[in-house]
């Protein structure tokens, strides 16, 4: 079995790439969205190949922070799922380290947690944010409650995890 690791911008994905891609959220997230897929792209992928199929994925992309009066360029992560037949085999950490790889391009790294993939977050060192999360909405500052405790950041040792921290707006799902 031949496996390798490739990194890759959005827009050097063919379009055969970007179906297998797609086609892996679908199989790995039960409720993966339109607005889901449209926040996977733009950035840079990582993608765990073996014998031509894509088993493991994740993204990071460009997006602006706000906490304590600062706007911090932040990478963040996207859709980092592993095909469910092809877990617990090291993929998901090839994909996460090969994503961290690319921090010091920002302020910090930021990500929004699923239950199952708080387990990796944690053992790599991310940490969770303990303050309120919110969303700079079209109508301005809005707190977003649900995500309190879902939100893990890497690097920024300067930050106030217990502090607000705000996100850019989106469609879909903020955080």
């Amino acid at each position: 079995m031949v496996t390798r690791l490739v990194m890759c911008h959005t827009a050097e994905m063919t379009p055969e790439e970007l179906h297998a891609v797609r086609g892996l959220l679908d199989e790995a997230f039960r409720d993966f969205t339109d607005h889901d897929w449209g926040h996977t792209l733009g950035g840079q992928h990582a993608l765990v190949v073996e014998d031509g199929v894509v088993v493991a994925h994740g993204a990071l992309v460009m997006r602006r922070l706000l906490h304590v009066g600062r706007s911090l360029r932040t990478g963040y992560l996207e859709s980092v799922a592993t095909r469910p037949d092809r877990t617990r085999r090291g993929h998901a950490d090839r994909v996460m380290t090969a994503l961290e790889s690319l921090a010091p391009a920002y302020d910090v790294l930021a990500l929004s947690a699923s239950e199952a993939g708080i387990p990796l977050y944690e053992s790599r060192g991310w940490q969770l944010w303990r303050g309120p999360s919110s969303v700079l909405a079209p109508g301005g500052i809005t707190r977003t409650p649900a995500d309190d405790g879902s939100v893990y950041v890497l690097g920024g040792s300067d930050l106030d995890l217990d502090g607000e921290l705000t996100c850019d707006w989106r469609d879909g799902e903020v955080w």
